[in-house]
Order: C-alpha cells, then structure tokens, then sequence
C-alpha cells in the first residue's frame, strides 16, 4: 500500500517534506509527482487511472495553490480517497486554494485539509488512519503516535506549572 503525493508545481515541495517525512515515519511507502490540472491533464489522468493504483496507490494527496484543480480533477477520475491540500500561495494566502479544494460539486468527493504549515501534515496522518483501516500494524503505529501526542502535551504542561511555581 502506498500514498501518492502529486502537487501542481515543484515550488510547493518545500512546504510538503514534512508530509513525506509523515509517511515515511509511519512506514507508509510514498511517491511524490509534479503534476497539473491545467498542463499536463492527460499525464494526471494516466497516473491516477492506471500508474498509480497499477504502483499499489490507495491514497492521492493533491497539493495546488490558486484555482487548485488537481484534486478534482483527480477524484473525477478515481473511487480512490482523495485528500486536497490546499497551498497557501499569495495573493490570497490560499483562501482561494482553500475554496477550490473544498467546494467539490455533489458526487465528487474530496477531503480537504487546512492551509498552512499544519496542512501537509495532517493530510499525511489522514492518508495514514485510512490506510490503517485494513492494516493492523499501521492502526497500533498510530495509536502509539496518538500516545506520543499526548504525552507531549502532559510534559508541556508539567513544564509550565513548574515555571508558574
């Protein structure tokens, strides 16, 4: 089982390592393509219908900014789960990104994750629960990553009350 990534342009993979980085923690095999809506439609139509599931593809994560088409037009031609993320370029700081990914007409379903740094990665960790969905190993990964959060947090607060006196 594997996630692919496509993304619109090569500018937005700075922003998406940490997403890869996601994936690979939780062992989850990734491949990262630059494709587009709007230039190369038939290269995204070919990799979703066919390379990606063919590569064992179970999950699209399409990262776009502006009009962010791609993950449309990905889940018009997949019943594979799509997730959009939604890249926050200017002018519109993504807004725009934002509402093209999310506002899919009826029967056309794409999840949408938030713009910004924490974007990617949650989009990476909702690849991950749904794949973890037919994959034991994978759902005890994420219940321990689960553990791990809080344990975090209860350290971070423990810190502050001890600062706090």
């Amino acid at each position: 089982m594997s996630v692919a990534l496509l993304m619109g342009s090569d500018s937005d993979f700075p922003r998406l390592e940490e997403c890869v980085a996601t994936l690979k923690e939780f062992g989850v095999d990734v491949t990262a393509r630059v494709l587009s809506a709007h230039r190369t439609p038939d290269d995204v139509v070919q990799f979703v219908e066919k390379d990606g599931p063919e590569s064992g593809v179970k999950v699209f994560l399409c990262a776009a900014g502006g009009a962010a088409h791609l993950a449309g037009v990905v889940a018009a031609h997949t019943s594979l789960p799509v997730v959009g993320i939604p890249m926050d370029n200017p002018p519109l700081g993504g807004l725009d990104s934002l509402l093209s990914t999310a506002q899919m007409p009826g029967g056309v379903p794409v999840a949408t994750v938030g713009t910004g740094r924490g974007g990617p990665v949650n989009a990476a960790l909702l690849a991950v629960r749904i794949l973890a969905l037919g994959d034991e190993g994978l759902a005890e990964r994420l219940k321990d990553f689960r553990s791990g959060q809080t344990e975090k947090v209860h350290a971070k607060d423990a810190a502050l009350q001890a600062k706090l006196g």
